[in-house]
């Protein structure tokens, strides 16, 4: 078995390469990533969509626009919520807590959640509709039993590592591109953790390919925290004008 911060091909993951919907019409035409772009498609997976364990609102129309991304990248990371079951992270593992309560982790405060993403079950599966190019590498993270991580860099101790930022430093990547789910958890850290701790060029969040769990406060954090960390947010159609800073 492959070492557990590594990133892993689609054949380690045991993942078939697949084409999928027809991508969406609403990208910047004139939008070219350039050698040193790198695209994070961040945890489409059905527990993540209506009708799933953790469902996010409107989440599967995210897919068309990741597809339409997808098609322009030569690089291409899925992050994959991969959690064991009765994971630390989850509302059941705690007796007389609900989904969405908070409990103290040694680490911190920590959202708890229903159960979701269990290794292996359908729910941790990636959207049907979703491309998945043979190209495509696959970062898991949530795997260890006592840690959450939102972050497709680090673990939410805030050290420990998935391999992504080394594997991308390794093939040369400078500019960053976030899209997936969602926007005001995994997308959001994911991208302050590209821009401050990995000290990336650039980090642009393409907001149309994101949607929101939406929990009080949570979207106007993640606005504000990505702000402040120097992430532009951009939809896709208007990518040109953003990279541009106008």
């Amino acid at each position: 078995a492959p070492h557990v911060d590594e990133m892993l091909t689609l054949s380690e993951s045991g993942i078939e390469p697949r084409k999928g919907a027809a991508p969406s019409t609403t990208l910047d035409p004139g939008f070219k990533p350039v050698p040193g772009d790198a695209l994070l498609v961040i945890d489409v997976q059905n527990d993540f969509i209506p009708g799933g364990a953790l469902e996010v609102a409107g989440g599967h129309e995210v897919v068309p626009v990741c597809n339409a991304l997808m098609d322009r990248f030569d690089v291409v990371v899925f992050s994959q919520d991969w959690h064991c079951p009765g994971h630390l992270s989850f509302a059941s593992s705690h007796e007389g807590k609900s989904p969405y309560d908070s409990t103290q982790m040694p680490y911190g405060d920590q959202t708890l959640w229903p159960d979701h993403c269990i290794q292996g079950t359908s729910g941790s599966s990636f959207h049907a509709d979703l491309s998945i190019p043979d190209r495509v590498r696959v970062v898991r993270k949530g795997f260890r039993k006592d840690i959450d991580s939102y972050s497709a860099f680090f673990e939410n101790d805030q050290t420990t590592p998935t391999g992504l930022e080394g594997y991308l430093k390794d093939i040369g990547v400078r500019r960053v591109f976030v899209c997936g789910l969602a926007f005001d958890f995994c997308v959001r850290f994911t991208a302050v953790d590209a821009k401050v701790k990995c000290g990336f060029d650039e980090v642009v969040v393409v907001k149309d390919a994101t949607r929101s769990v939406g929990l009080p406060g949570t979207v106007e954090a993640a606005d504000e925290g990505m702000k402040e960390a120097g992430v532009k947010v951009a939809d896709s159609g208007s990518l040109v004008a953003a990279l541009a800073g106008l």
